[in-house]
């Protein structure tokens, strides 16, 4: 299985944001992560367009995966999708019209993905399944960076492995966010995530940014 390390920007420091962008990434990062939060759908606001826009200004050629944790899914999504984000993934819970959602993605030519807080089920894929790219297991209560992982969240990524097996969807990525580390991220791969998107973990570990991510693929390739 392909493993992909997606540092979240939700953790990195904000006045040197694009040169702590180009480091994570020479030290082996995959993707870049965004946490969109509008104080309304969570308790907390982050970044907007405007600063994924920026990091493309600035080079950054790599993958910027977009999570809007907002109420206003849709026109979110065409600011970013215009300001150079690659997927976008997003709360059923958070959308009238989930498959409509989906297919503005697209239409961007994005890759799609539905988020899942702790306490929502999985049964809205059961109506979307030809429209999702990622799947994204949130292991903490969205809102808020370097909380603790949910133990009971290892079930729901392997039940969302189990329907991606089932619907025979191989290509579609299993993301986890949310207290990802050094010390479970064997045990979330084993689960059946395959994109670990790990915020404190990496932009406040006592080591460098190029031996932790190291240290992430280590622990990962003893599952291979």
């Amino acid at each position: 299985m392909n493993y992909l390390i997606a540092p979240s920007i939700l953790s990195a420091n904000f006045a040197r944001l694009g040169e702590e962008v180009q480091n994570v990434l020479k030290a082996g990062a995959d993707c870049i992560h965004f946490d969109v939060m509008d104080n309304h759908y969570v308790p907390n606001l982050t970044v907007g367009p405007v600063v994924c826009e920026s990091l493309r200004e600035e080079g950054i050629k790599a993958p910027i995966d977009v999570h809007l944790m907002v109420e206003n899914v849709d026109s979110l999504t065409l600011a970013f999708a215009k300001a150079g984000a690659s997927s976008i993934t997003f709360h059923p819970e958070a959308s009238k019209h989930i498959d409509r959602s989906l297919t503005l993605i697209r239409d961007q030519g994005l890759l799609a993905g539905l988020a899942f807080n702790p306490a929502t089920p999985l049964h809205y894929l059961d109506y979307v399944a030809d429209k999702i790219d990622i799947i994204l297991i949130m292991s903490v209560n969205p809102g808020f960076g370097g909380q603790s992982f949910i133990p009971n969240s290892l079930q729901k990524i392997k039940e969302a492995r189990h329907w991606l097996d089932t619907h025979h969807l191989n290509k579609v990525r299993l993301a986890v966010d949310g207290g990802v580390q050094l010390s479970n991220i064997a045990t979330i791969a084993a689960a059946g995530a395959n994109e670990f998107i790990a915020g404190s973990s990496i932009f406040q570990a006592k080591t460098d940014y190029q031996q932790t991510i190291a240290a992430f693929r280590a622990a990962l390739n003893q599952l291979r």
